[in-house]
């Protein structure tokens, strides 16, 4: 193993080529580290090998030139489906022990690519660029670094196995468009731990394909502990793209603050694939619209209009329809809350199965602002509205206190086998 400093180009070339050659030269003679010196570097699409941790020390700089020219198209999933995509500008396919570390930081340049989206969106080719993609690897670490203005989705990992991801800051604009902050997708062993996540859409969102991708591979054994994450629109997410299954979750020890909803399900019918066994504990939440949803009635994106979606009536159970079951939460807190206290539904033909809230503790903002606690038809904004459960199938709320609430701590609609211990604030009453 040996460690390669990337040579300096001239001030007015790019970077890119000397660091590729330098990744390769390292991967080339059985791997090794590759050091990126403190200064900024200006590059772009970078392809990652085998063998190498691109290690960026304390004030270096990887700025991505944000040109749709540096980023040649490659062939990787994009929003559930298989195709053609820009670039990531840190893009690895195939690869094994590959690791990005340091305490140095990655820029993506995303104020052009978001500006060329909401104004011009034919002028790309393909998607934009996520600013780190990972596809079908084996043992990935990215550890320390910070990310930073991501074109799009910040951090992919897709069909990847044993990923470890430690200690990262990832910042993107609230207003940045479609910037999660790490999405593992059709995932196995993924460990998130002790990041800082503050972007434009969700903090970490959880994936697994949709109804148009041919391999349904699931997401599972994922563990999320120790992370704080501020203003996204969702915590931590699963779905709406989980054709392939998502099971075996454990959120632990986080931290939201100012985000649109907390802790997210989200599907709809024909997508199928099942969500299962996500257990959720010690979380704290503050300023959310709403801490807790489970939607399968979710409209967004392609297709999400057709009348099949909305639709509260039973229907016909098939290969496409989506199943939810054995959710759990405990000792959750969640403070100047907003619009709901929880929205969790499942469908009239296939329920939400085995839930559990244990000792949640609600309080809702003395100065409220209206929201929809979930994107389905139907689902008006509102303000203090209680824990509302529809075509919930078994399970159990203990220990549940509701400050704050106009109306019902909690509500049900076409639910069975509930066993119910919830308190309101002002007279102990469900």
């Amino acid at each position: 193993m040996s460690t390669l400093d990337i040579s300096e180009p001239p001030v007015a070339e790019l970077a890119t080529t000397w660091l590729q050659h330098a990744i390769d030269r390292a991967a080339a003679r059985g791997g090794g580290q590759v050091r990126v010196p403190p200064g900024t570097h200006r590059t772009g699409a970078i392809r990652l090998r085998s063998g190498i941790d691109l290690h960026l020390e304390a004030g270096a700089l990887l700025q991505f030139v944000p040109d749709p020219a540096l980023y040649p198209a490659v062939e990787a999933r994009w929003e559930g489906t298989a195709g053609l995509v820009h670039s990531p500008c840190l893009f690895a396919h195939g690869e094994r022990d590959v690791s990005i570390t340091g305490l140095g930081t990655v820029d993506g340049g995303g104020a052009t690519w978001w500006e060329t989206f909401r104004q011009r969106r034919g002028d790309l080719a393909h998607p934009r660029p996520t600013l780190i993609g990972l596809h079908g690897c084996e043992r990935v670490t990215i550890r320390d670094v910070s990310l930073r203005n991501s074109p799009a989705w910040t951090l992919h990992p897709a069909l990847c196995d044993d990923v470890t991801i430690s200690g990262i800051r990832i910042s993107n604009p609230a207003d940045s468009p479609n910037t999660d902050g790490i999405d593992p997708e059709s995932c196995r062993n993924v460990r998130i731990s002790d990041c800082h996540i503050d972007v434009g859409d969700d903090c970490i969102a959880i994936k697994a394909g949709t109804e148009h991708t041919p391999d349904r591979v699931a997401c599972e054994n994922i563990v999320i502990s120790n992370c704080t994450m501020i203003r996204g629109h969702g915590g931590v997410v699963i779905g709406s793209e989980m054709s392939g299954d998502v099971r075996n979750v454990v959120i632990s020890n986080c931290v939201f603050q100012g985000t649109d909803r907390g802790i997210r399900l989200k599907t709809r019918r024909v997508r199928g694939g099942v969500i299962e066994d996500v257990r959720v504990t010690n979380v704290v939440m503050d300023d959310v619209l709403c801490p807790i949803t489970v939607n399968p009635f979710y409209f967004c994106g392609p297709e999400g209009k057709e009348p099949h979606v909305g639709d509260r009536s039973a229907r016909a159970v098939d290969g496409g329809t989506p199943r939810i079951r054995g959710l759990h939460l405990a000792h959750v807190t969640a403070r100047n809350v907003h619009a709901s206290a929880g929205h969790l539904f499942g469908l009239p033909e296939a329920p939400l199965e085995n839930v559990t809230l244990d000792d949640l503790d609600v309080t809702f903002a003395a100065d409220p602002r209206p929201g929809a606690p979930e994107m389905a038809l139907a689902v008006e904004a509102r303000t203090r509205s209680g824990i509302e459960l529809g075509f919930v199938r078994g399970g159990e709320l203990s220990r549940v206190r509701v400050a704050g609430a106009d109306g019902a701590a909690v509500s049900t609609h076409a639910c069975e086998g509930l066993e119910l211990e919830v308190r309101g604030s002002d007279d102990g009453s469900a």
